[in-house]
């Protein structure tokens, strides 16, 4: 969501939507999991001289806890989509289904027909680390699975793709959400109170996902949808009750709300083996549910002064981190390349990570700034003028 949006013409009533520094933190933290996870796949932090100096278990943390980012993401999309959807046009019966999908398509396209293009050239050019490894992958299928939400679908069956293929999982969920959410806004809007049953009950829904995958393959259990539209329901479930609740921005409820939010995201990041054994398959629900009091406590502005002390460097990852998502793997490779044409050694992989992380900070700053920006307001412009003319109204 762009920093800040104001909703005119046939998408009143006018409101301004702005960014949240809370929440912006929170996605700053989820892209540096999941950076440092797909670095730390190849050099693990407690296999290097850092285990010296720091915990083991903190080392371990941040080398596995990447999949935790992304429910992060899950949690904080459905949060601001509906979010959005309520203040922009006030009621799920009122949504503009034609601008709904044109905001969501100028934003996702972009960088994703952009991703798939450079894709596609090093596939073909046959860069290492850029080819499928299984022989049975194809292009044209790898092609249709990422365009049309089943890439998730096209790894379960075949492995999986290459590295910067393999980060458009989460979007083939993501996507579907944004088919099926609007719909769903249409259908269920006019009656009282039935959007927010149907979230309740996908979200309630974690532990029976988790346990119906028990038997799925590796890549399954961790891809599969069902897991992922129950991440992004709490937090659907969290904006329609914020959007509900009184306006009494720092109240104790609130307080209580992010400090129980924030509690459960640690103990979970650093502390996931042992809250398993207690809540088994209600691990899940746990996890979504605590990203989601943090996110809800946030947006009543709870925490807006601290969240605003020092962590401008973290709210500019969170700022960036779709496109730091979909271009971090185009610097993770060759850096791991150039540790292993240099005979690294695994216990001197930690000074690999600062370096890697400036560098994909730096990318995906680039694309934000001179590719997906311009052109997701250039397509926005697009379809104002196209709603104001003869033929879009």
């Amino acid at each position: 969501m762009s920093s800040s949006i104001v909703a005119t013409g046939r998408d009143a009533p006018s409101k301004v939507i702005r960014r949240n520094d809370g929440i912006d933190c929170l996605r700053g933290m989820a892209i540096l999991l999941v950076v440092i996870h797909h670095l730390a796949l190849r050099f693990p932090l407690y296999h290097t001289d850092l285990s010296r100096v720091l915990p083991e278990r903190f080392l371990r943390a941040l080398t596995w806890d990447g999949p935790k980012g992304v429910t992060v993401f899950f949690v904080i999309s459905g949060f601001l989509i509906t979010r959005s959807m309520m203040l922009r046009w006030g009621g799920p019966a009122r949504l503009d289904l034609a601008s709904f999908m044109c905001r969501r398509a100028a934003r996702i396209l972009p960088c994703l027909l952009g991703l798939i293009i450079i894709a596609s050239l090093l596939w073909e050019l046959g860069v290492p680390g850029f080819t499928p490894q299984t022989p049975e992958q194809r292009l044209p299928a790898a092609l249709i699975s990422a365009l049309f939400m089943h890439l998730n679908v096209y790894e379960a069956k075949l492995g999986y793709l290459p590295a910067c293929w393999d980060v458009l999982w989460s979007l083939s969920v993501e996507e579907a959400f944004y088919v099926v959410f609007p719909l769903l806004c249409l259908a269920l809007g006019r009656q009282r109170h039935s959007l927010l049953l149907c979230a309740i009950a996908l979200a309630l829904a974690a532990p029976w996902c988790d346990w119906s995958l028990r038997n799925a393959s590796e890549i399954w259990q961790e891809k599969a949808y069902g897991p992922g539209v129950c991440a992004i329901a709490t937090g659907i479930v969290a904006a329609l009750l914020l959007h509900h609740a009184p306006r009494n921005e720092h109240g104790l409820l609130t307080a209580l709300a992010g400090w129980a939010g924030l509690a459960g995201i640690t103990a979970y990041l650093f502390w996931g083996g042992l809250i398993w054994p207690v809540l088994s398959w209600g691990t899940a629900l746990f996890f979504n549910s605590a990203i989601a009091l943090a996110v809800w406590a946030f947006a009543r502005g709870w925490g807006a002064r601290t969240t605003q002390k020092g962590t401008l460097w973290l709210r500019r990852w969170g700022q960036r981190s779709y496109e730091i998502y979909l271009t971090h793997m185009f610097v993770i490779l060759p850096v791991v390349g150039m540790a292993h044409g240099l005979a690294l050694s695994a216990r001197w992989g930690w000074v690999l990570f600062l370096p890697a992380l400036l560098m994909a900070f730096a990318l995906g700053s680039i694309v934000e700034r001179v590719y997906s920006r311009s052109l997701d307001q250039l397509l926005l412009a697009g379809f104002a003028r196209w709603r104001a003319s003869p033929a879009g109204s």
